[in-house]
């Protein structure tokens, strides 16, 4: 049975991001059932598949001219971050497989999202959606407001050029960029949304396969299900 589109939280974009990057969309994604151990024997059975499949499409070289990486490249120079040391982080998972290395353990429901993004080279993210408060706005960050990003150990201010998705208590995300330690998911995680960001060059059709490639992995490896969907950005 597949998912519907419909709304489940409250987002709005602001007008000045819309101005500045009217082609940007997300589609929002609302998981249930959310397992997050720290267990990867399911996940690891599925990987020797899609790793081999990676390996036969990309090399390191051919990759940075896909289309999809290429897309989400142009994007991070926009944003002045230099996408040779910032990778995107789908780039940096098929990075990583190319290379001959595992994808980052980190639990089932993180994994199995990872794994779709490798697939997909659409960038993801995940928050647990028990921490969210209230609704979420797409703005750019105001100059010095905190954001402490996962693995961070303090917060640190952002310069104002950053585009977020942020909540009533802060910063969510930077866009497409990197996740709060707020929201992340944890084993106490019962629901997720999760996010397949959109960029110049990456259809809308393509952050479905991504979302349900998540929903295919998750099940399989029963970390979570897909409840149902819905496409946002900025209005005309």
């Amino acid at each position: 049975m597949s998912a519907q589109q419909r709304p489940f939280i409250r987002v709005e974009w602001h007008p000045r991001v819309g101005f500045a990057h009217p082609q940007l969309v997300m589609v929002i994604a609302k998981f249930t059932d959310i397992s997050a151990e720290k267990r990867f024997d399911e996940v690891e059975r599925l990987e020797a598949e899609v790793f081999e499949e990676i390996r036969r499409r990309y090399t390191l070289e051919s990759l940075k001219h896909d289309p999809v990486v290429r897309a989400y490249r142009d994007f991070y120079w926009r944003l002045s971050i230099d996408p040779t040391k910032q990778r995107p982080a789908s780039e940096a998972l098929i990075r990583r497989i190319l290379g001959g290395g595992n994808i980052w353990r980190v639990n089932k429901f993180v994994n199995s999202y990872n794994l779709a993004s490798a697939i997909t080279g659409v960038t993801l993210g995940a928050y647990d959606m028990g921490k969210i408060r209230g609704g979420l706005t797409v703005r750019f960050a105001e100059p010095g407001e905190p954001f402490q990003g996962i693995g961070m150990s303090s917060p640190k201010p952002l310069n104002g050029n950053e585009i977020v998705v942020s909540d009533e208590e802060g910063v969510v995300s930077i866009y497409p960029y990197r996740d709060s330690e707020r929201t992340k998911i944890t084993e106490e995680t019962q629901e997720a949304l999760l996010i397949a960001y959109g960029v110049p060059g990456v259809q809308v059709s393509l952050l479905e396969e991504a979302i349900n490639a998540t929903d295919r992995i998750a099940r399989a490896t029963l970390a979570g299900r897909l409840e149902c969907y819905f496409t946002s950005k900025p209005s005309a």
